[in-house]
């Protein structure tokens, strides 16, 4: 029909092809398909030139753009020079365009290097993210070594509002947290102990476990999602505004002014905060034990205070401090590292409770072993 799109395929000399367009070449009204063509690339006496004749084409859209590409690029791979100078500028310039932002790689297919090159790209980011940590430890230290020597450049009442941040206003999760751990640690060994006769020694469970394991690694990982995430909120924002930029430019170092003080803050309050879950949870079991097994109160703390060693109780203290340098560190990282938008930032606040976490829980392992070899 004349108001179709029609396409003939010329050859004027035995290794040159012209392809000869003409009508309305839009998608709603179909088009031709380039298979056609495709096979004259292939057949007979191989081509080494094509060209495009357009003058007749009426209008056109995506669709003339997207038979063409497919056109190209069956040409390319037969190794045919495709002169584009016959075809509208528009088309052009869109084939340009094209060929300048390739399309985006997706998880479509899956040859056989596609495995491989994923465990390499999780290799690499596995590195980087690995040498930015280091990095970033070692920058912290730089600046604490700064403090000691009376150099470090911060408020103090930056740091006296993030101490008061991160310990009096924790108190409340702390608290329900411990006292519901310690319930649970009681009521669980309650229910074993009943079967031989030694219900007495809930106490000492509930009290050794808290004060060596279970007060210090709890609050930790309450201290993570409520104060290290609040970091990387709060660097993050401040990555967004520029802020951290201007204090570059001003020539005052953000591990200074801004993560130091937040290490020093969770470094002083998170053994204080550990040592009042530690009480709060001997008291959650002393509740199972005096209402659920009979004991009374004082049988209760005598038998806590004969369980409890003052080397179990500063295990637990040592390792809370450490704890809060892991969180503080964590938290200040994913904020320094945070993207500048919105999006950006709640992310970053996810992956500091992620880290935090799963460093805290290797720390505790590596610390149970260390402990377990050298008999305490």
């Amino acid at each position: 029909m004349a108001d179709d799109a029609r396409m003939i395929v010329r050859r004027f000399a035995p290794d040159h092809a012209v392809i000869e367009l003409s009508g309305p070449w839009l998608s709603r009204r179909g088009l031709p398909d380039p298979a056609p063509v495709i096979h004259e690339l292939t057949s007979g006496a191989p081509l080494r030139g094509l060209d495009f004749e357009t003058d007749r084409v009426t209008a056109w859209d995506s669709g003339l753009v997207t038979f063409v590409m497919k056109l190209l690029a069956a040409a390319a791979a037969r190794g045919v020079v495709a002169d584009r100078r016959g075809l509208p500028d528009g088309v052009g310039r869109l084939l340009a365009l094209a060929e300048a932002v390739p399309e985006k790689q997706t998880s479509r297919g899956g040859g056989p290097g596609t495995r491989l090159e994923r465990i390499g790209r999780w290799a690499m980011a596995s590195g980087v993210a690995i040498t930015a940590g280091l990095s970033f430890l070692g920058e912290s230290l730089l600046a604490f070594t700064a403090l000691l020597r009376g150099r470090a450049r911060f408020r103090p009442s930056d740091l006296f509002l993030i101490m008061q941040e991160c310990g009096p206003r924790a108190l409340g999760i702390v608290s329900l947290i411990s006292f519901l751990i310690g319930l649970i640690l009681a009521f669980v060994g309650a229910v074993q102990l009943q079967q031989f006769g030694a219900s007495i020694y809930v106490a000492n469970l509930v009290a050794v476990a808290m004060t060596r394991e279970i007060g210090c690694i709890m609050t930790a990982i309450v201290m993570s999602g409520r104060t290290g995430a609040a970091f990387a909120a709060q660097l993050g924002t401040m990555n967004t505004n520029q802020e951290i930029d201007a204090l570059s430019t001003m020539g005052i170092s953000s591990m200074e002014f801004l993560v130091l003080p937040r290490m020093l803050a969770l470094i002083v309050m998170m053994p204080l905060l550990t040592v009042y879950a530690d009480l709060v949870g001997i008291l959650g079991g002393a509740v199972v034990g005096t209402g659920m097994l009979g004991l009374s109160w004082r049988e209760y703390f005598e038998q806590t205070r004969s369980a409890v060693t003052l080397g179990d109780f500063f295990i637990g203290v040592v390792k809370s401090a450490v704890f809060g340098v892991v969180v503080a560190l964590a938290g200040c990282l994913r904020g320094m590292q945070s993207g500048r938008s919105a999006a950006a930032v709640g992310l970053a606040a996810t992956s500091a409770v992620v880290t935090s976490i799963v460093v805290l829980i290797v720390l505790d392992g590596v610390f149970a072993v260390i402990l377990n070899v050298l008999g305490f």
